[in-house]
C-alpha cells in the first residue's frame, strides 16, 4: 500500500465523499487512490477554486472538506482561499505536495518552504517524512480542523512518501548514480541514500487504521451563564438577537437551532451564513436598519458575531448591555467586553436557552417592523428609478426574488451588485446563503457553487456575480459541465468596479483602474458546453431566468449576463 492509498483510506474512514484537486505529479497517488475507494474526485481549473469548493462542503455539512494540490505554486495558489476559510472558521484540510525528502533545499522542482508560508493562516501545519506517520498525522488533521475554533489545516506530503516503495527506491538509485560506488565518497553517498529510503518506509506494514476517531472538543459554557442570560432576558423589554456564521457551524443541528430561535421569540437579525436560518417568512426576522435597532434595544445578544467592522468595532452597541456567545475567546472580547461573556458553541447555547426561556414582544416588534417596512418602501422607490443604461439592479433583484425556488442556494461573489442582493433577495432556508465571510474575498463564486451542487444536486444553485468578481472563476464552467453540475450565474454587468469607483471618483476625482467592458460573459459558458444569454431589459431578464431554470433541469449550466445601470443605492458603503 503506497502513501496515496493510505491517505485515501483515512479520508474514506472520515466520511469524505469529495476530493477537490488540480492535478500535479507530486500528489497523483492521492487522488488516484481516492477515486479507487469511491471518493468522487473533482478537478478544477484553479487551485483556489478547489479550496473554495472544500470550504463550501465544510460549511454545508459536518464533514471537513478536503483539497489536494501539487507542490510550490500549487500550494501558494491556495493562500487566499485558505485565509478566507480561516477567517470564516471553516474546518478544511489542504494536502500539499512537496519535493522528495532527500532533495529538500537542493533546488528540486517547486521546492519551497511551504510550512513557513502556511503557518500564519492555518491552525495546524505538518510535514510527513515517514509513510508510517501518514495515518496518525491525517487523524490529527481531522481533529485539529474541527477542535475548538474550527479552521484549515495544512498537511505537506513529500513525493517520496506517496509513491510505491519500489518506484521511490528506483529514483533513489538514480540519484546515487545507479552503479557500483567507485570511491569512499560515492560509497558514503550510496549508504546515506539507502539509509534514507529505509527510514521512509520502515514500519509501514504495521499501520493501524482501526483506532477510533477522536471527537473534536470545544469550550463548554458554565451552566451559571445560561441562568444569568435567562435572568437578563426576563428583565429586558426590548431585546435583540444578532446571529452570524459562528452560530451555524453544525449542519446536523441547524433545524433544531431554527426552532429554538422561533421559540425564544426575540426579534433577530441574521448575517453571513446565518441568513436563511428562519426561512423566507419569519415574523421575527428583521432585515433593515440594524444599527438603529441596536440603538433602541436594552439588551443585545451576539451569537457567533464579533464586534468587528460589521458592528463598527462595538460602537454600534455603545454602552448598552450585551451578551456575547462565541467559540473563539478572541472574538468574544474583540474590541468590547460583554456584559455577559459565554465561551462556547453559540448554536448549542441558543438551543439550551430556548428550553429555559420564551418571550413575546409585540410592541417592540411593531416598532421594528414599522421601521423595516419604511426601508422596504424606500427600496421599492429606488427600484423604480430610471438608470443610465440597462436594468436597475434593485429592480432586477425585486424581479428575481419571487422566481427563486424554495430549494434555492444562493452563492454571492462580488461587491456592489452582491451588496444590493443582500438587501433584496430572501434566502429560503437554513444554510442556503454562502458568502465569503469577514475576509471579503472576491472569487469564491464557482468554488462555493461547486461544493454546494455536489452536496445538493437536486437543488438550484445560483451564483450572484459582480462583473469584476466573475473574472476570477468563470473558467469553472468547464468543471460544471464536465461533472454534470448545472448551476445558474447572474452577472451584474455595469462595466465597472462600482463599489470602489463610487467613493474613489467622489473623493479622489479619478476613475483610474475602475473601468471594465460590457463583455459577453455568457459566451464563456457556451464555450464549455453550457448556455447563456445577454439581457438589458427587465422583460428579457425575466425570460432569461425561466430559460435558465429549464436549462439546468436538463443538465446545462447557464449564465445570465445582465447589463445594469449605476445607482446610488449603496452610496457610502465602503468598509474600513
Amino acid at each position: 500500500m503506497n502513501g496515496g492509498e493510505i491517505i485515501a483510506k483515512v479520508l474514506e474512514k472520515h466520511g469524505v465523499k469529495f476530493l477537490f484537486t488540480l492535478c500535479g505529479g507530486h500528489v497523483s497517488p492521492i487522488f488516484v487512490a481516492a477515486e479507487n475507494v469511491g471518493i468522487k474526485v473533482i478537478d478544477t481549473r484553479h487551485e483556489a477554486n478547489a479550496v473554495f469548493a472544500a470550504d463550501a462542503v465544510s460549511r454545508l455539512s459536518d464533514t471537513p472538506g478536503v483539497a489536494v494540490v501539487t507542490a510550490g505554486p500549487g500550494v501558494t495558489n491556495t493562500i487566499t482561499a485558505i485565509k478566507n476559510a480561516a477567517m470564516a472558521q471553516s474546518p478544511l484540510i489542504l494536502l500539499g505536495g512537496a519535493a522528495a525528502t532527500i532533495l529538500k533545499g537542493r533546488g528540486s522542482l517547486q521546492d519551497i518552504d511551504q510550512l513557513s508560508i502556511m503557518k500564519s493562516i492555518c491552525k495546524y501545519n505538518v510535514s510527513v517524512t515517514k509513510v508510517k506517520d501518514l495515518v496518525p498525522t491525517m487523524e490529527k488533521a481531522f481533529y485539529m480542523a474541527q477542535e475548538g475554533v474550527p479552521g484549515p489545516v495544512f498537511v505537506e506530503c513529500p513525493i517520496d512518501v506517496l509513491y510505491p516503495e519500489e518506484i521511490v527506491r528506483e529514483w533513489y538509485v538514480e540519484k546515487g548514480a545507479g552503479s557500483k560506488p567507485k570511491n569512499l565518497t560515492e560509497r558514503a553517498v550510496q549508504w546515506y541514500i539507502n539509509y534514507h529510503a529505509k527510514n521512509i518506509f520502515e514500519g509501514k506494514d504495521s499501520i493501524d487504521f482501526n483506532k477510533p476517531v477522536q471527537d473534536p472538543t470545544f469550550p463548554k459554557y458554565d451552566e451559571n451563564r445560561l441562568k444569568r442570560a435567562v435572568s437578563m432576558l426576563k428583565q429586558a423589554e426590548k431585546p435583540l438577537l444578532v446571529i452570524g456564521s459562528g452560530a451555524v457551524m453544525s449542519a446536523d443541528h441547524i433545524q433544531e437551532l431554527s426552532q429554538a430561535v422561533e421559540k425564544l421569540g426575540i426579534p433577530v437579525y441574521l448575517s453571513g451564513m446565518g441568513r436563511g436560518l428562519l426561512g423566507k417568512n419569519s415574523d421575527l426576522q428583521m432585515r433593515h436598519k440594524r444599527r438603529e435597532a441596536i440603538k433602541d434595544s436594552d439588551l443585545i445578544i451576539l451569537a457567533g458575531v464579533p464586534n468587528d467592522f460589521r458592528l463598527d468595532y462595538g460602537f454600534h452597541i455603545g454602552s448598552r448591555k450585551f451578551i456575547s456567545i462565541n467559540k473563539s475567546r478572541e472574538d468574544l472580547f474583540k474590541n468590547k467586553i460583554p456584559s455577559l461573556s459565554v465561551l462556547g458553541d453559540p448554536q448549542r447555547f441558543l438551543i439550551d436557552l430556548a428550553k429555559e426561556f420564551s418571550g413575546s414582544y409585540s410592541e417592540w416588534m411593531a416598532h421594528l417592523n414599522k421601521r423595516n417596512q419604511k426601508r422596504e418602501d424606500n427600496i421599492n422607490e429606488q427600484a423604480s428609478a430610471p438608470v443610465n443604461i440597462g436594468i436597475n439592479p434593485v429592480q432586477l433583484f425585486r424581479k428575481l426574488d419571487p422566481m427563486l425556488g424554495d430549494d434555492a442556494i444562493l452563492v454571492v461573489d462580488g461587491g456592489d451588485f452582491v451588496g444590493t442582493s443582500a438587501y433584496t433577495l430572501t434566502p429560503r432556508s437554513p444554510l442556503s446563503w454562502l458568502d465569503p465571510g469577514a475576509y471579503g474575498t472576491l472569487g469564491v463564486g464557482a468554488g462555493f457553487a461547486l461544493g454546494a451542487k455536489l452536496l445538493f444536486p437536486e437543488k438550484d444553485v445560483w451564483i450572484i456575480y459582480g462583473d469584476g468578481s466573475a473574472g476570477y472563476s468563470l473558467m469553472e464552467y468547464d468543471t460544471f459541465k464536465k461533472f454534470d453540475l448545472p448551476v445558474i450565474s447572474v452577472i451584474g454587468n455595469d462595466a465597472c468596479w462600482s463599489q470602489i469607483a463610487r467613493d474613489q471618483v467622489e473623493i479622489l476625482h479619478s476613475d483610474c483602474a475602475m473601468n471594465l467592458n460590457y463583455s459577453d460573459y455568457q459566451l464563456i459558458a457556451k464555450a464549455f458546453g453550457g448556455d447563456g444569454v445577454r439581457v438589458d431589459t427587465l422583460e428579457a431578464f425575466e425570460k432569461a431566468v425561466e430559460t435558465a431554470k429549464k436549462a439546468v433541469k436538463n443538465g446545462t449550466p447557464f449564465v445570465i449576463n445582465a447589463i445594469i445601470g449605476k445607482t446610488d443605492f449603496r452610496k457610502g458603503s465602503i468598509s474600513v
